[in-house]
C-alpha cells in the first residue's frame, strides 16, 4: 500500500487508520531520513487506539509507554543505539511480548531484531515536500 499525504495531519490520519485494525502483539518498524514524519505517524496510531496522551520523540529516553488506549502502545527509537546489545537494556523482548502495540522509529537499524511478521513502514520526503508512507 502507498498513500501521499501533504500534511503532518495527513500522516497522523493514515495511522489512526490503520491503529484501528492492529491486534496485541502487532509490531510496526517505522524507516525513513531524520523529519519523515515517523513520530507524526506514531502520534496518529497513539490517537488511532483513543489515547489521549501527547506523544513525544523518545530519541533520547529511547522508549515511552501510551498505556490509556484500547491497546498500550510502546514507541521506541533505535537512532542512538550503537549496538544490538543495547537493546537488552532497554527491555526490547519484554515489551515485544507484551499484549499490547510496538511501533519501532529506525527499526533499520536492527532487523534482524524485529519480528518476521511486523509491518514494515517507509515514510519518504517526495521532491514537493509531501510524504509517500508505503507499507
Amino acid at each position: 500500500m502507498k498513500q501521499i499525504v501533504a500534511s503532518a495531519e495527513g500522516t497522523r490520519a493514515v495511522a489512526a487508520e490503520l491503529a484501528a485494525g492492529l491486534v496485541p502483539g502487532a509490531v510496526i518498524a517505522l524507516t525513513g531520513d531524520l523529519g519523515s514524519g515517523k513520530t507524526e505517524f506514531v502520534k496518529g496510531l497513539v490517537a488511532g487506539l483513543g489515547s489521549p496522551t501527547q506523544v513525544t520523540s523518545p530519541t533520547f529516553t529511547l522508549v515511552h509507554e501510551y498505556r490509556d488506549g484500547r491497546l498500550p502502545l510502546f514507541h521506541m527509537d533505535f537512532y542512538r543505539l550503537k549496538t544490538e546489545q543495547e537493546l537488552e537494556l532497554i527491555g526490547f523482548d519484554d515489551y515485544l511480548a507484551e499484549p499490547g502495540i510496538c511501533a519501532i522509529e529506525w527499526a533499520n537499524r536492527f532487523p534482524g531484531r524485529v519480528p518476521v511478521d511486523a509491518l514494515w513502514v517507509d515514510i519518504l520526503i517526495t521532491e514537493n515536500g509531501k510524504r509517500m508512507i508505503s507499507w
